[in-house]
């Protein structure tokens, strides 16, 4: 007799995933059937791990299972793009993703995501029409179009511009505001104005990233997320019926997290930096934020994570770059091989720390424990591997012309903060 995963199997793996891995077992989905699980259950957000190597591949998928929870694993663009610091792409993910499940047995359902595919002017759209179909034949089931270096018409337009290239079932996710840290928070009025434009559009995303306090990469402080920030523009925007994306969430301590996934209605929290440190063996405080001895340099724990022995030799290549803490991150694609070539107890012992850690955080921070079920159920609600959009179109598409949205944002006040670099 057929079980449920049985049958989620056969209906809620999307097309793109289907003709690529047509004999698999693993349950990956589109992005939009995970966020459906958390808002099922309730108060709750899962890990959208960012996959900088393999290790926390494998260790965020074990680490899922025990849980059992639904999850995300992805790369951003600065990270697995085309100008890639990682070995794990946008192009190879679903692919590791998918072997990772088989071999493991993995039956909880996984989204793929795109992360912070970046829209810096008319040359990233250009780039855009071939790379983002390239990315869905590769596997991809969820995107995040991130145009929120632009200003806010062009944000907009440009989020316009590319939906058609994304399947209407696939998982979609936008964003206002650069993550940058308390210069620059995004507002009510600058989110209501995108959301507004894309529902005039018939574009209805799944979730939106703001501007809410935190940073990427390691917290130099602990100011972090503003709860009651997010929880206002969720709010204002509440009749769209639109979920939150956290993003930047490991300098944030557990209790600023859960307060995320109680008090606002964010579904997906992006981890990243806390994910690779932990799996290279580095010392970090109970939310994931690398530890610095008195010269400014990582702490490595005796025997967790790779050997004493790699660690001294990827210290020295960054520092004969010129490298400080922040860029130890572009260590990942030189070094995978050679991570991949310790005996098999250190490639162990690197995974379990990562499934450890977020094992935790799946069942007692994001309360993101049993929501594999639940996924599962809005697979066979829906009978497909769409279960559809959240939201219908309620504003006038004459009032959101091109013409009309440049002169609406003239209107808008807003501090975007300082210029700079903040990708990731």
């Amino acid at each position: 007799m057929a079980t449920d995963f049985d049958k989620a199997l056969e209906i809620g793996r999307p097309p793109n995933i289907v003709k690529r891995f047509p004999n698999s077992k693993a349950l990956i989905v589109s992005g939009k059937v995970i966020d459906r699980a958390l808002m099922a259950k309730g108060k709750a957000m899962t890990i959208a791990a960012n996959a900088r190597n393999y290790f926390v591949i494998r260790g965020v998928l074990k680490a899922a299972q025990r849980a059992n929870a639904a999850i995300i694993i992805e790369i951003a663009k600065s990270e697995g793009g085309t100008a890639a610091y990682c070995a794990v792409n946008l192009w190879n993910m679903a692919t590791l993703v998918d072997s990772a499940m088989n071999e493991l047995n993995i039956t909880v359902p996984v989204a793929i995501h795109a992360d912070h595919y970046g829209i810096k002017g008319k040359k990233d759209i250009d780039v855009a029409t071939i790379e983002i179909p390239s990315m869905f034949d590769a596997g991809i089931t969820s995107i995040a179009i991130d145009a929120s270096h632009l200003p806010d018409e062009e944000n907009l337009l440009a989020n316009i511009e590319l939906n058609p290239l994304i399947p209407k079932w696939a998982g979609l996710e936008t964003e206002v505001g650069e993550i940058k840290g308390k210069e620059g928070l995004s507002t009510s009025e600058e989110a209501l104005f995108l959301i507004q434009g894309l529902n005039a559009h018939n574009i209805f995303p799944d979730w939106i990233a703001l501007n809410n306090g935190t940073t990427h990469g390691i917290e130099a402080s602990d100011a972090g997320i503003q709860v009651e920030l997010t929880a206002e523009i969720h709010n204002a925007l509440s009749k769209y019926n639109i979920s939150g994306a956290q993003h930047g969430t490991s300098g944030n301590n557990s209790d600023r997290l859960r307060r995320i996934a109680g008090e606002t209605r964010t579904t997906k929290a992006n981890v990243a930096t806390a994910l690779q440190m932990l799996s290279w063996g580095l010392e970090v405080n109970d939310y994931g934020n690398a530890r610095m001895d008195e010269n400014g340099g990582f702490v490595k724990v005796k025997n967790q994570g790779m050997t004493e022995e790699m660690w001294a030799e990827m210290v020295e290549y960054a520092k004969a770059k010129g490298w400080k803490a922040g860029d130890y991150k572009k260590l990942n694609l030189p070094f995978e091989n050679k991570l991949m070539s310790q005996p098999g107890e250190v490639r162990e012992r690197m995974a379990k720390r990562v499934e450890d850690f977020t094992y935790n955080l799946l069942t007692k921070v994001f309360n993101a424990g049993d929501t594999a079920p639940l996924a599962i159920q809005a697979i066979l609600k829906s009978g497909s591997h769409n279960p559809g959009s959240k939201a219908t179109r309620i504003e006038n598409p004459g009032d959101w012309t091109e013409s009309k949205i440049k002169e609406k944002a003239k209107a808008i006040h807003s501090d975007k903060g300082p210029k700079g670099n903040f990708d990731d």
